[in-house]
């Protein structure tokens, strides 16, 4: 009896230990919220960004959603993360309209528990990490010397930005003045750069106002996804094709169009797609207690092999469009 009674102990014992094993063996994996607040919706940059948010949470089996504002205003993404919160979320993907305005809502996220990742928005405070994608100064180096070289390295130019907030688009444009004056001397900066608030039409206006202003204009240099097919219009309508070079960022869904006719001559840019993927992935490597450093792979190309400086990650993402290669590219 004894001897029956010791084997019985031990298989109860084995149950307890085995029980737990398969538990965790057939587990699912823990499903998160995620949200990702862009700069304003309705447009095809963060339409497409939608669209690599969606693909994240069907390959990982996340509950994952975008929002954003009506209009490129920080008071309203301030709103919707504050909503955000409220709903205790598990993370938050941003793409800021003004990093300073953000950073206090940020850290209420953080300081509840949310984590935070941002994007374009490289000195952001509180934030777990910032995506990149790529090193902003060089960006704006490799944005001027094309411009240059369409311009034959002389004459008159102007700048655009969506925002004097937005931090990125002030950084490229800060890396490619300065390129401009320590490389192309004959170059010209006209005027201050020039807000557009990702909206088409104001890009457009502002560029007829250069015309008017600056006849002799060679060279607009666009940093919001709305700015060279606003540009494009204006130098379309004016039938300055042949004579001034317009290049930036945007997509050929937005600026194809002028690509086609030549009124914008050059986009840089990289796929909103593969970024709002990468975006969403860096937050559940955060969430999964995942370690993110030099050589980790976010599943996107441009991201395959990224570079870790402190909070930001960088990858190599950018990618030249022009009438010649334009097929198939978003």
């Amino acid at each position: 009896m004894k001897k029956l009674s010791k084997i019985v102990i031990a298989l109860a014992l084995l149950a307890v230990l085995i029980v737990p094993c398969s538990s965790v063996l057939g587990a699912k994996p823990k499903k998160y919220t995620i949200a990702t607040v862009v700069k304003i919706v309705g447009v095809d940059w963060f339409n497409y960004m939608e669209k690599g948010v969606k693909q994240f949470g069907k390959d990982y089996g996340q509950d994952v959603f975008q929002t954003g504002p009506t209009q490129a205003d920080a008071a309203l993404q301030v709103q919707i993360i504050e909503d955000l919160i409220a709903q205790r979320v598990d993370a938050i993907c941003v793409v800021p309209n003004s990093t300073e305005a953000l950073d206090p809502v940020l850290k209420k996220a953080m300081d509840r528990g949310i984590v935070v990742v941002t994007h374009e928005s490289t000195d952001q405070r509180n934030v777990h990490y910032d995506l990149e994608a790529f090193d902003n100064a060089s960006f704006g180096r490799h944005l001027m010397d094309e411009l240059a070289r369409l311009m034959g390295e002389e004459g008159e130019y102007a700048c655009f930005v969506e925002g004097l907030t937005v931090k990125s688009h002030n950084e490229w444009m800060d890396a490619a003045i300065a390129r401009q004056k320590q490389q192309y001397p004959k170059m010209r900066l006209v005027c201050e750069r020039l807000e557009t608030y990702s909206d088409i039409s104001v890009a457009y206006n502002k560029t007829k106002e250069l015309f008017k202003t600056y006849p002799k204009l060679k060279g607009i240099l666009g940093s919001g996804g709305h700015d060279t097919a606003g540009a494009g219009l204006a130098v379309d309508e004016l039938g300055l094709q042949d004579k001034t070079y317009v290049v930036g960022t945007g997509l050929v869904a937005t600026s194809g169009q002028y690509l086609k006719t030549g009124a914008v001559d050059l986009l840089s840019v990289w796929n909103p797609v593969d970024a709002g993927y990468a975006m969403n992935k860096v937050a559940l490597m955060i969430l999964e207690g995942q370690e993110i450093k030099n050589g980790t792979d976010l599943g996107v190309p441009g991201f395959n092999n990224v570079k870790i400086d402190g909070k930001i990650i960088y990858g190599e993402a950018w990618q030249d469009t022009t009438k010649d290669n334009m097929e198939g590219r978003l």
